[in-house]
């Protein structure tokens, strides 16, 4: 008879991610429930005014809108939201704001290469933190924040443990609650970019500890090894970016770059400290050139070699956040063309359904030969504990509404609801409500490789169990949201998500 371990137990799972929704009728929200009773009634009313002709005329305007609130494609969107969408776009390229043009030749007037679209008005300042480190500091006026980017090197999980991988994935959950905690969190990123590796830190390297009096073999060896090795290797770098309000309470003063750069130069090493235990390796904050590098090459990837051999021959290129910017940009309806290379970008409409194991992102995460640079941008929004209970406990009771509004309730509606009162006890055990999102960005740099890296990219969201979806009119602001900077989307929007979840 075969002994029976019992502490054997499967691998460790992770799933129940919801969306909140508000209590409606027909699968409307709150605010579009509202609609529909606000327009029976003044259907009535033109039955008893203006007649019975004119009231069918207004009933059957009132289906139409219902019907295209209610159609929804495969991502959740609507008849209404794709056409305004298009509309917005069609608005843009009839005022030529998709199209840019900076430096001495450019529209402004300055002269300089500044950044484009969301990222313009931002501001660089740079500071030191209590370890004697300089960090960066990004001020947005439009939303009145600051931003801070923090530096990471991964360890992988090749050949590590599973009971440490858990570890990290428990360090990380613990992280990202104890960010609604922290005072004046706004939203935090993390940005994993995989390019293609130039080769010139392994010259460097190899010339700095090659041996005069070696053997001739030795160092054509190692002269092989320099000139092959490149070929078809990439790099991997990892940013996270904490957003932090300007204003300390609510109507309160916003503070100034300098009153934030010596709060935050005390609070940054213990948000360095917690990310180690995490898996994220050795984390330090970027300086202002390092910063100001990563966003160059961001949009003329062309520049990575050149700052590398700068770097190679112990020089640092001279970079002002003023000229980090592209010197011609043009968004199109699915892509954005900047200086040297082609980018599209996507972004997940719907998470994982069931559970996962921690590895479900390991395939999108690592390089792809179809593509030449990706980055893979995780949004994060921590909600604080006090609306946290209120959200879970309204998402509660919308889903016990859809349940109980009809005789047969559908099967997804009797899960929901389990999932919406196993999120309710966990939040009010302590655990943490973060709001998130990703987005995929992949860049070519021959145009005859786009479709290449959109196939790429469907393939990996599907190994992944994301849906994606390219961002259809906005590829310029998505771009930039992707980018390690900081910036908030909602509060770039005119219409507010809180609103438009309800419709």
């Amino acid at each position: 008879m075969a002994a029976v371990d019992m502490n054997a137990r499967g691998p460790r799972t992770y799933g129940n991610w919801r969306r909140p929704t508000s209590p409606g009728i027909l699968g409307l929200g709150s605010v579009g429930t509202a609609l529909l009773l606000g327009g029976l009634i003044a259907v009535v009313i033109a039955v008893m005014v203006a007649g019975l002709l004119e009231a069918v005329i207004l009933a059957a305007v009132l289906g139409g809108v219902m019907l295209a609130v209610l159609t929804k494609d495969s991502h959740g969107k609507n008849v209404i939201s794709r056409a305004g969408a298009r509309v917005a776009w069609w608005s843009a390229r009839s005022r030529g704001t998709h199209l840019y043009r900076s430096g001495p030749l450019g529209r402004a007037l300055w002269g300089t290469y500044q950044l484009p679209g969301l990222a313009a008005p931002t501001r660089l300042s740079e500071h030191t933190d209590s370890y004697g480190r300089p960090f960066a500091l990004l001020y947005t006026p439009a939303t009145g924040s600051y931003s801070v980017v923090i530096g990471t090197e991964p360890d992988g999980a090749a050949l590590v443990d599973q009971e440490q991988i858990d570890v990290w994935v428990a360090d990380w959950g613990h992280w990202l609650a104890n960010l609604g905690d922290e005072p004046g969190v706004e939203a935090a990123s993390v940005t994993i970019e995989t390019a293609p590796d130039s080769g010139t830190r392994l010259r460097r390297e190899v010339e700095m500890n090659v041996d005069d009096d070696a053997p001739a073999f030795a160092r054509e060896m190692l002269a092989e090894v320099v000139g092959r090795y490149p070929a078809g290797s990439s790099t991997v770098k990892a940013y996270v970016a904490v957003t932090f309000t300007a204003a300390p309470r609510a109507g309160g003063k916003k503070r100034t770059p300098d009153d934030m750069g010596r709060e935050l130069a005390a609070r940054l090493p213990g948000l360095t400290a917690g990310l180690q235990a995490t898996g994220a390796g050795a984390a330090h904050p970027l300086s202002a050139q390092e910063l100001c590098e990563a966003i160059r090459i961001a949009y003329d990837p062309a520049a990575a070699l050149l700052i590398d051999e700068a770097h190679a021959a112990g020089e640092t290129p001279e970079l002002t956040w003023p000229d980090v910017g592209p010197s011609a940009a043009q968004a199109s309806w699915g892509g954005y063309r900047h200086d040297s290379a082609y980018s599209v970008t996507w972004a997940m409409t719907s998470a994982p359904r069931g559970n996962v194991q921690s590895g479900v992102l390991a395939r999108l995460l690592a390089p792809h030969r179809d593509i030449a640079r990706k980055r893979v941008t995780l949004l994060y929004r921590p909600i604080d504990a006090a609306r946290a209970a209120a959200i879970v406990e309204a998402d509660l009771r919308a889903a016990e509404f859809r349940v109980t509004s009809t005789s047969k309730p559908a099967a997804r509606d009797s899960l929901a609801v389990r999932a919406a009162q196993a999120t309710a006890s966990e939040e009010a055990s302590g655990a943490g409500l973060v709001q998130f999102g990703i987005l995929v960005t992949a860049t070519v740099a021959d145009l005859s490789k786009e479709a290449d890296a959109r196939a790429a990219i469907d393939n990996l969201g599907a190994t992944a169990r994301l849906r994606l979806r390219p961002v259809y009119g906005s590829q310029d602001s998505a771009f930039a949201a992707a980018l390690p900077l900081g910036l908030v989307l909602p509060k770039h929007i005119k219409v507010p998500a809180e609103l438009r979840e309800k419709l």
